[in-house]
C-alpha cells in the first residue's frame, strides 16, 4: 500500500458571529474557519438587474428588503474580490490536522473512481502499544474533524465536553481519531479537490460517493496505521449510520459500535427534506452545475438550504419556549424580511454555515444519506458493484479473474457479502410494497453485525430522524439474535442537535457502553 502522512500547516482565525436572538448552546459544527468573507447574496437571474421605479401614482409607497439587498452585496462584494482580493477556499478552512494520502486508485461503490484521495483527521489520548484502545469517531454531514480542541488548534470542537480526561469518551483510556469524511471539504478529497488529471477542481466531475465508500476509505487509513480492530465505532447522524456501516463491512475489526439519532436506512421524510436542500441550492443561477470555484459561489441558494436544515435539526417546543411569537423589533412596521425572532434566528444560521461549507459538499455528502440502506438485498447489490468495477479495473491493469472461478465474481460477492444469491436478489422488486418483507430485509442485513454489543439512543423531538428509527435498529439487532443491545430514549427538548447539546445524558450513555467490560 501506498500512503503516508503528513500534517497540515495552515492556520485559521475563528470569528464570531452575533446573533440578535437569546443565547441557548449552540451548534457546535463552527470549526475555525478562514471568515475573511464575506456575508449572502438573492435569487437574481441578473448581478446588476435595475431595481423598478417608483411609481408615483401608487397608493403605498414601496417596500424596503434590506435581506435583498444584503444579498446583492455580497454577490457585488464577490465580483470585486476576482480583482485580487479573497476567495472563499474550501479545501483547507481550518489548522491542526494531519493528512493520510492513499496513492492508489480507490474504486467507488456507484463505479466511479478516485486515482488518489486524502483523509484529514485528527486524534486525541495515547495509543496503546497493541493498538486495541482505538475509538474511530465519525462525524455528521457538515463536521469537520475538529471534534475536541487541541495543541495545533485550541479552537473548541464540535463534541468538546464529550472527548477528554475521565469525560464521555475519557482519553486516559482511549485514543480517539475523528476523520472528515471523503466528499467534505474539511482537509479530505472532495468536489472542491484538484483532478490529479487536468489539475482543477473536480466540481460536479466528483463520482457519487455512499455512506460504505466513506468508511472504506476511513479503514484504508487504519490498516496503514497498523490498526487491526477498532475498540468502538462511534458516530451520531451521519456518524451514526457510519458506525453502523463499519460493523457490517469489517465486523472482525470493530469491537463496539454506538449509534445515536441515526437509522439503518433512510426513510421519506428526511429523504425528502436533504431533496428540498439540494434543490433550493441548485436552483441559484450560481451554482452553474457545479462548476463556480473561480466564480462567484452559491451563497443565497446555499443560506437557503441551511435555513431549511435547520428546521429539521431542533424542535418545536424549544422554539415555543425560546422565542414564541416574538418580534425582533416589535415597535415597527412588520416587513417581508426578518421579522419574527425565529425568523431572525434562521437567517443567522444560513449567514453563518453559507461560506463555511462547500455547496457541492453538501450535495453529494447529501445525496449518500438518502441512499443509505442496511438491507440484506441492497448490501447484496452493492457487493457485486464492486465485484464488477474490481473486475474493470484489473481488466485496465492487464489483470483477469481468477482461472478456477466457476461462479461469476459478483455473485460470489453477493453470497459472500450477505449470504443472498443474485436469484434471491431478483425478488427485491417484490419487496417494494411489502412493508413485513422490508423489514425482514433489513434484519437480514443487519445480522451480520449480532455479537458486536451496540448501543442505540434515540431523541424523542428530533423529526429528522424519529425515534421509531433508532428502536427499528435495536428491535430488529436483538431479533437476529445480538444479545448485547442497549437502547434508550431521551426526553430532551433540543431535537436532533441533543446529540451535541445534552452533555451529561447522551455523554453517560457512551461512556458506560465503552467502558463496560465484557
Amino acid at each position: 500500500m501506498h500512503a503516508r502522512f503528513v500534517t497540515s500547516t495552515l492556520t485559521g482565525t475563528a470569528r464570531a458571529v452575533k446573533a440578535s436572538v437569546p443565547r441557548v448552546p449552540s451548534l457546535a459544527f463552527t470549526t475555525p474557519v478562514s471568515r475573511k468573507l464575506f456575508h449572502t447574496s438573492p435569487w437574481t437571474l441578473s448581478v446588476n438587474a435595475p431595481e423598478p421605479a417608483p411609481t408615483h401614482s401608487s397608493s403605498n409607497p414601496p417596500m424596503a428588503f434590506p435581506c435583498v439587498d444584503h444579498l446583492e452585496q455580497r454577490t457585488q462584494k464577490f465580483l470585486q474580490s476576482f480583482d485580487g482580493g479573497p476567495e472563499p477556499s474550501y479545501s483547507n478552512p481550518i489548522s491542526g490536522y494531519s493528512l493520510y494520502q492513499h496513492n492508489e486508485p480507490f474504486l467507488l461503490d456507484h463505479g466511479g473512481i478516485l486515482p488518489k484521495f486524502e483523509i484529514a483527521y485528527e486524534s486525541w489520548g495515547e495509543m496503546n502499544a497493541d493498538k486495541s484502545n482505538v475509538i474511530l469517531l465519525h462525524t455528521g454531514l457538515s463536521a469537520s474533524s475538529h471534534a475536541k480542541s487541541h495543541a495545533a488548534n485550541t479552537a473548541p470542537g464540535w463534541w468538546e465536553k464529550f472527548i477528554g480526561p475521565g469525560l464521555a469518551i475519557d482519553t486516559n483510556r482511549f485514543h480517539v481519531i475523528c476523520t472528515n469524511v471523503i466528499g467534505g471539504c474539511y482537509g479530505s478529497t472532495g468536489p472542491s479537490s484538484i483532478d490529479p488529471k487536468d489539475n482543477k477542481p473536480y466540481a460536479t466531475r466528483f463520482p457519487i460517493i455512499t455512506i460504505f465508500d466513506m468508511v472504506r476509505a476511513q479503514f484504508e487509513m487504519l490498516s496503514s496505521m497498523g490498526i487491526q480492530k477498532l475498540h468502538a465505532s462511534v458516530g451520531a447522524s451521519m456518524g451514526g449510520m457510519q458506525s453502523l456501516a463499519a460493523a457490517l463491512l469489517f465486523k472482525e475489526r470493530v469491537g463496539k459500535v454506538i449509534s445515536i439519532s441515526a437509522a439503518a436506512r433512510s426513510h421519506p421524510y428526511s429523504i425528502a427534506l436533504r431533496f428540498t436542500q439540494r434543490q433550493v441550492l441548485m436552483a441559484d443561477p450560481n451554482w452553474n452545475k457545479g462548476f463556480y470555484y473561480d466564480k462567484v459561489p452559491p451563497h443565497s441558494g446555499m443560506k437557503l438550504a441551511r435555513e431549511i436544515a435547520t428546521i429539521s435539526y431542533r424542535s418545536g417546543p424549544e422554539w415555543e419556549q425560546r422565542f414564541g411569537r416574538k418580534r425582533a423589533q416589535p415597535t415597527t412596521t412588520p416587513s417581508l424580511c426578518a421579522d419574527f425572532l425565529i425568523e431572525t434566528y434562521l437567517d443567522h444560521q444560513g449567514e453563518r454555515f453559507c461560506l463555511q461549507y462547500d455547496p457541492n459538499s453538501l450535495l453529494y455528502v447529501s445525496k449518500a444519506m438518502d441512499m443509505f440502506d442496511l438491507s440484506a438485498s441492497t448490501s447484496a447489490e452493492t457487493a457485486i458493484r464492486r465485484a464488477r468495477n474490481t473486475l474493470r479495473l484489473q481488466e485496465g491493469k492487464g489483470s483477469s479473474a481468477p482461472e478456477n472461478a466457476a461462479t461469476p465474481p459478483e455473485e460470489q460477492a453477493a453470497a459472500c457479502v450477505t449470504g443472498t444469491s443474485a436469484a434471491q436478489l431478483k425478488a427485491k422488486a417484490e419487496l417494494q410494497d411489502d412493508p413485513k418483507a422490508q423489514l425482514n430485509d433489513l434484519k437480514q442485513g443487519l445480522s451480520t453485525i449480532k455479537d458486536i454489543p451496540t448501543l442505540v439512543l434515540g431523541i424523542q423531538s428530533d423529526i429528522l430522524f424519529p425515534v421509531w428509527q433508532q428502536k427499528e435498529v435495536a428491535d430488529c439487532l436483538r431479533e437476529t439474535g445480538n444479545k448485547n443491545v442497549t437502547y434508550y430514549e431521551l426526553d430532551s427538548m433540543y431535537g436532533h442537535d441533543a446529540f451535541l447539546l445534552e452533555i451529561v445524558n447522551v455523554g453517560s450513555a457512551v461512556k458506560g457502553h465503552l467502558e463496560l467490560k465484557e
